[in-house]
């Protein structure tokens, strides 16, 4: 597959216009024009890119790229070292950020609902956030073992809200600023990937249980997801490969 028709379809199908990035969403590195293995992942490290390179891969599909806002635009470093290893073996970078937390379908917070089970889910207006109903009243202890059991990790649970919970928040990623407005939407749980030290004395005061489950571990369903569906859509070779990350 053409490498412009790849970026023109995903582009179109994450709605990339849409969203006001921190990043460039789209082709970040350019290598060869032909595309038939892809490697998909969370984060395009070294270890990544290594891994893509073992396999001959065309292209790395990942949901934290390069470029952000605000840092140095220099290349130097760890930067100049993974860029030149994907020139040096013509694999292109390829990275969509903010689309693929919220889509519909493919986003990470979409596929977290699945996960858990959670319906009649909505999305807030100006930011990803998302709220919905588990299928009955739930005992908490169970809740967060299926939030562990599903992500292969233990959260941190900062407590502050009842025994029996239904009403469930959640944003991937480091989203923990959102407590705030998951209060105000009635959430008994609110889920993010990442804790900051207010988050403690919020959840507490505020009578809501937070769940800080993994900035890497709940955005790892999105990109394999995106993966699986280039790969049934257009017959590709795509493999997820996932780098631990604790964090």
């Amino acid at each position: 597959m053409n490498i412009d028709k790849l970026i023109n379809y995903l582009d179109n199908l994450l709605n990339v216009s849409n969203y006001k990035d921190y990043a460039p969403n789209g082709l970040q590195v350019s290598g060869i024009a032909e595309i038939n293995k892809i490697v998909t992942g969370v984060s395009a490290s070294q270890a990544l890119i290594e891994q893509a390179i073992a396999v001959d891969a065309d292209a790395i599909l990942v949901h934290h790229g390069y470029f952000w806002k605000n840092e140095s635009p220099v290349i130097t470093g760890i930067k100049q070292r993974r860029i030149k290893a994907l020139l040096a073996n013509n694999i292109n970078l390829i990275a969509y950020h903010l689309p693929l937390d919220g889509h519909a379908e493919f986003g990470n917070n979409a596929q977290l609902a699945r996960l858990w089970g959670i319906q009649d889910t909505t999305e807030q207006q100006n930011s990803l956030l998302r709220i919905g109903q588990l299928t009955q009243d739930t005992n908490f202890a169970d809740f967060k073992k299926l939030v562990d059991k599903t992500l292969n990790r233990k959260s941190l649970h900062l407590p502050g809200g009842k025994n029996m919970v239904k009403t469930i928040a959640w944003c991937s990623g480091g989203a923990q600023g959102y407590i705030e407005q998951a209060v105000n939407l009635g959430a008994d749980v609110y889920i993010s990937g990442e804790v900051s030290e207010p988050t403690t004395h919020i959840a507490l005061e505020s009578k809501i249980h937070y769940l800080s489950a993994g900035h890497h571990a709940t955005e790892c369903l999105g990109v394999k997801s995106l993966g699986n569906h280039l790969q049934e859509q257009f017959s590709l070779d795509v493999t997820f490969i996932n780098i631990l990350n604790p964090v």
